[in-house]
């Protein structure tokens, strides 16, 4: 005799929602970013700290690293100002940003480049200087320098040239962009022999050295949450 099984229960689950985020077209912005006003007030701040900075260094006769070093360098042989050829010398590599880094950073880093030139014009008739000495000129002005460059960095801007490499480089193959500038400032800093009294390209090179540890001390991945 066999009897009959019952028959199986099904229980139906309640459909959920799919997991994930809802899509609504458009994306949660990120609390970390900074806003348009931020950007402007950070990019202006870091343009006139490194005027200041160059100023002091072109007051002093001496050089330092990146393009603003081959401007400098440039202004004591030309008899062109200092902002006309730190404008001309970085046109080539606003080319360089707009392929690797994109418009937004490429429009502030010309932004930024030309505030400085502009500047460098309006500091000499702002700061009128009767005594430096060389020694304090140099660390401080590549002190400075190397601040308002930070500043410009944490804004996505820079000030040209050595920077955008070393930005480029230091995303590519995780280099840190204050030791791959090190290396090419240290390459320019030695061409200066040639137009810069002896003492004074020591200086700058142990200036140079102080501008791009401020960098690679400060300027690490992942060390500042702002973008």
């Amino acid at each position: 005799m066999t009897t009959a099984k019952a028959p199986r229960a099904v229980t139906s689950r309640p459909k959920t929602p799919r997991e994930g985020p809802l899509v609504t077209g458009r994306e949660e912005a990120n609390p970390l970013a900074h806003s348009p006003v931020e950007d402007v007030l950070g990019i202006a701040t870091g343009t006139v700290v490194a005027s200041i900075g160059l100023f002091l260094l072109k007051s002093a006769g001496a050089v330092t690293g990146g393009t603003a070093g081959l401007a400098l360098l440039l202004s004591y042989v030309v008899p062109i100002p200092f902002g006309v050829i730190f404008l001309a010398v970085n046109l080539p590599f606003f080319a360089l940003a707009a392929w690797k880094k994109g418009w937004n950073f490429t429009l502030r880093t010309a932004a930024s480049v030309a505030l400085v030139s502009v500047l460098s014009l309006i500091n000499p008739l702002a700061v009128v200087i009767d005594h430096l000495d060389p020694v304090w000129a140099v660390l401080a002005g590549n002190l400075l320098a190397g601040m308002g460059l930070l500043v410009l960095f944490r804004h996505k801007a820079s000030l040209g040239g050595f920077n955008i490499l070393a930005l480029l480089l230091q995303e590519k193959f995780g280099w840190r962009a204050g030791y791959v500038q090190m290396a090419l400032d240290v390459t320019l800093v030695l061409c200066a022999f040639a137009v810069v009294p002896p003492l004074t390209v020591l200086l700058s090179a142990a200036g140079a050295v102080v501008l791009n540890l401020v960098l690679a001390l400060n300027h690490r991945p992942g060390r500042y949450a702002g973008v």
